[in-house]
């Protein structure tokens, strides 16, 4: 029985470890390892947009920051809601599909 060994060739041209862009590559790779890489744009924390993100991450944390748009208790549709709410509470308000009278002939 015969034993076949694999041999993993390397696919691709060679690399030359000298050239300027691989020294850069695995420059960046130490730099990354160390955390000493820092990509993109810097942020200014004096800037007044920095500042506006840090006081509503505040407001979030203490729980002041409200969501969505402010409802207007003045308005039709929140007055029918009330309604509606306080006859729920009084039960005059029939839940469901209506009962069918038996008496009614279909036309």
């Amino acid at each position: 029985m015969k034993v076949m060994k694999n041999e993993v060739k390397k696919l691709g041209r060679p690399v030359n470890e000298n050239s300027v862009r691989q020294l850069r590559i695995k420059e960046l790779e130490s730099k990354k390892e160390l955390g000493l890489l820092k990509r993109g744009r810097p942020v200014n924390e004096n800037s007044e947009r920095q500042k506006r993100i840090s006081e509503l991450e505040n407001k979030r944390i203490n729980g002041e920051l409200k969501k969505g748009r402010p409802v207007n208790e003045n308005s039709e549709r929140q007055k029918r809601l009330k309604e509606l709410e306080s006859k729920r509470e009084l039960g005059l308000v029939k839940r469901g599909r209506p009962k069918k009278d038996n008496n009614e002939i279909a036309a």
